[in-house]
């Protein structure tokens, strides 16, 4: 016997021992609801394998962590300072063009003041000393002119260069913690394999009832042991799983009706029960398909034989008994009458005398 949806087995995925166990047979679940903690951990003369490494990865994590914490402060001082420095040289680029603007008006007016002396000296105004000396000064001016010139040039290429300095040095900081992050994120994958390599907890993969409980707090399981059994809750619908010879597969059909007797519920005392038949298999079933119910009898005569596997309906779930309801369960062994062919009683006593002549005939040509 079968539902759908079917219990659920849950297994021991490694080996260990069971530290703590959080449900109790007849409790409710739900998916992903933890139902034991087992410790798959390691030990030698040491200590624990997978708490020692754990530390170690929690020490790398915090020094990374701390080398982040120093990487950011220095990043921000030194931003500081560059834009202290750009302050300073944009500072001393406004003046310096203030300063420029101030000479260049200064050396324009000098020079318009030139061509007057010009007509000065040839009216006999000024002396010639004194017009060399006028000449003298717009030469200082135009150096001077050319020297803030120059020097706006220099705080302009000065700016440009700290700017640069100013993305490169930041670009590195935060390439610099970008590989500390991405150590960080290794570091803690390590942190979940080794976790993982420690205590594990075991979940339901489905919700329903706590039917069994194999194992308990201190016990040791190995790979694959049986920790509980799952049965779910709420609309379940039960089937009886068929295991039908070849030779009876063409007396058989969807829609048929069989009579049902359960292993646990005497058919002399609770009488049979009926079914009807959902499907029939088109192929044989495997032997390992077979070897999932553990309630199949594997005899030799069945192992020569071809089995096609037939689900059933099963129409009553529940039996009154004594006064007493009594309900079916997944796993229930059960045998079936399936009724294949009616025949007159003269049919049956002459099938030896058929399969005889059926012998001795010969071939048989189209």
């Amino acid at each position: 016997v079968i539902t759908l949806p079917h219990s659920v087995n849950v297994y021991a995925p490694q080996q260990g021992f069971v530290i703590s166990q959080y449900v109790k047979v007849g409790d409710i679940v739900t998916k992903g609801q933890p139902l034991y903690e087992i410790d798959i951990s390691r030990n030698t003369t040491t200590g624990n394998v997978s708490a020692t490494q754990i530390e170690v990865i929690n020490e790398k994590i915090a020094n990374a962590e701390d080398i982040i914490s120093k990487l950011n402060h220095n990043k921000e001082e030194t931003t500081i300072s560059l834009e202290k420095q750009l302050k300073t040289i944009n500072d001393s680029l406004k003046e310096t063009n203030h300063m420029l603007a101030n000479a260049q008006a200064g050396l324009k007016k000098m020079h318009d003041n030139l061509s007057s002396y010009d007509k000065y000296l040839s009216d006999g105004l000024i002396t010639k000393d004194q017009y060399n000396y006028q000449h003298s000064l717009y030469f200082q001016q135009q150096s001077t002119y050319q020297s803030l010139v120059s020097q706006k040039m220099q705080l302009e290429s000065q700016v440009t260069q700290l700017n640069s300095d100013k993305i490169t040095k930041i670009a590195d900081f935060d390439n610099q913690i970008s590989s500390q992050e991405n150590q960080i994120n290794d570091y803690k994958n390590q942190l979940v394999e080794s976790n993982a390599n420690g205590n594990i907890i075991i979940k339901a993969t489905t919700e329903g009832r706590i039917e069994s409980l194999a194992v308990t707090k201190g016990q040791m399981v190995d790979k694959g042991s049986s920790l509980a059994q799952i049965k779910p809750t709420g609309d379940i619908e039960y089937y009886l799983v068929l295991w039908l010879p070849n030779n009876s597969i063409p007396y058989v059909k969807p829609g048929d009706v069989i009579n049902i007797r359960y292993a646990a519920f005497p058919s002399d005392k609770f009488g049979q029960f009926p079914g009807k038949i959902l499907s029939i298999s088109s192929v044989p079933t495997s032997r390992q398909e077979m070897s999932e119910y553990t309630n199949v009898t594997n005899g030799t005569n069945q192992q020569e034989l071809a089995l096609y596997k037939t689900i059933v309906k099963i129409e009553n779930k529940t039996f009154e008994y004594n006064g007493k309801t009594l309900s079916l369960s997944n796993g229930l062994k059960a045998q079936a009458v399936v009724f294949l062919e009616e025949r007159p009683l003269y049919m049956w006593m002459f099938t030896p005398v058929y399969k005889i002549t059926q012998s001795i005939t010969g071939p048989i040509h189209d």
